[in-house]
């Protein structure tokens, strides 16, 4: 069975917790990177792949992420399957609640993009990271919503270990 690369940027730790939660939800190997400590290679060898980041001041991609911007603009995503991870605060960033997970999908979106969520249950005002009526990927919200974190990972897992 082929190994999952689940890659992650985390400055307070939250989100590196999160990807504790989700790589023991899953039934399947997972390989877990920072991305701060990670190559455009270290991406590429993996077929399927999981990319998670909080999101920071008014949007943004983790720093980690960011310095690594260049690296995924010249991945070819077309025959990988990706899921995205993006954690916010959606009262005190209600207008960019998760927006880190549109900055990731606009580079992995020729890919077979998978986890795609429901906006239900959130209390934000907007997010660019809703497409269609839905979150591109799981949208975590560990600060008001502890309580729904691990509920929202399992239904996650269960939505799309399928098609890992």
């Amino acid at each position: 069975m082929e190994a999952i690369g689940l890659f992650y940027g985390s400055d307070t730790g939250t989100t590196e917790d999160i990807i504790e939660r989700i790589k023991n939800a899953f039934s399947k190997e997972i390989e877990v990177h920072n991305i701060a400590n990670s190559s455009k290679e270290d991406l590429e060898k993996y077929e399927k792949l999981i990319l998670a980041s909080p999101t920071w001041g008014s949007g943004d991609l983790q720093a980690d992420w960011e310095d690594f911007e260049n690296n995924l603009s010249k991945i070819d995503f077309s025959n990988k399957t990706i899921a995205l991870v993006g954690l916010g605060d959606q009262e005190s960033y209600s207008d960019t609640f998760c927006n880190s997970l549109l900055h990731l999908y606009e580079y992995v979106k020729k890919g077979n993009v998978v986890g795609k969520t429901s906006t239900e249950g959130y209390y934000f005002e907007d997010s660019d990271s809703v497409i269609d009526g839905e979150f591109v990927g799981l949208a975590i919200d560990d600060v008001n919503q502890d309580e729904l974190t691990d509920e929202r990972i399992e239904a996650w897992v269960k939505q799309i270990e399928g098609s890992f």
